[in-house]
């Protein structure tokens, strides 16, 4: 059960964490919002590998929670449960997506795209190229951030410090970030990629019984508020 989720479809995790996004909108009261966060807490601990990395990608977005909870509860008459309700929906709109993207593959995904969703080729592989290069980006920070304490350019414990630092990691990533694109357009420009007219696949694009299963078990669960409200 535990492999099910990294083996699926990568269409399928999309539409399950857009499906979370409508069960959302059935969220009027304390009692629907813990209903439908229980199931899905639930799914989760039955389908995910490891239950610490949900609780990881919790973390940012129990600091949006908080702070809309602080914010309802502030200025909106400080009714508690009003407060609660509005945390909580961000929580059941956000946590299945954010969850379910980090296993989503940008060649798988551009394989389905192309294949399943005959989507034009052209956008699907340069969307796929950036997502590639997106992953690696904190990758490429941790590398700058290394290489700049080797050189004895680290920030010290003020926090002017840490800002510059910063500052200059990031302005090093964005050129690094340009040099790579440039890179990549010209590999990609030499391998006939913008003058091809029609394009193959390296990869199927299976929809398999169990990514029916799964998407199945997300229209379940986005129905859930619904039938509790």
């Amino acid at each position: 059960m535990r492999r099910l989720v990294p083996a699926a479809n990568p269409l399928v995790l999309l539409a399950v964490g857009m499906l979370a996004i409508v069960a959302s909108f059935a969220v009027h009261d304390l009692r629907t919002a813990v209903v439908a966060l229980g199931a899905y807490v639930l799914a989760g601990a039955v389908l995910l590998p490891s239950p610490r990395f949900a609780l990881a990608r919790f973390t940012a977005i129990a600091v949006a929670s908080v702070s809309l909870v602080w914010s309802t509860w502030w200025l909106g008459g400080r009714d508690v449960e009003v407060a609660l309700t509005a945390g909580l929906r961000i929580v059941v709109l956000a946590l299945p997506g954010a969850v379910l993207a980090a296993f989503v593959d940008p060649s798988r995904l551009a394989d389905q795209l192309g294949q399943r969703l005959r989507m034009p080729a052209r956008p699907v592989v340069a969307f796929a190229a950036a997502m590639q290069r997106f992953g690696a980006l904190r990758e490429t920070w941790g590398q700058l951030d290394r290489t700049r304490r080797a050189r004895g350019y680290g920030p010290t414990r003020n926090p002017l410090s840490r800002a510059r630092h910063a500052v200059s990691l990031a302005f090093g990533l964005l050129v690094s970030a340009l040099r790579d694109a440039a890179r990549m357009s010209v590999a990609m420009d030499a391998r006939g990629f913008a003058g091809a007219q029609t394009r193959t696949w390296a990869e199927p694009a299976p929809w398999t019984p169990a990514d029916s299963g799964l998407l199945a078990l997300g229209v379940l669960l986005a129905a859930v508020p619904w039938f509790v409200r």
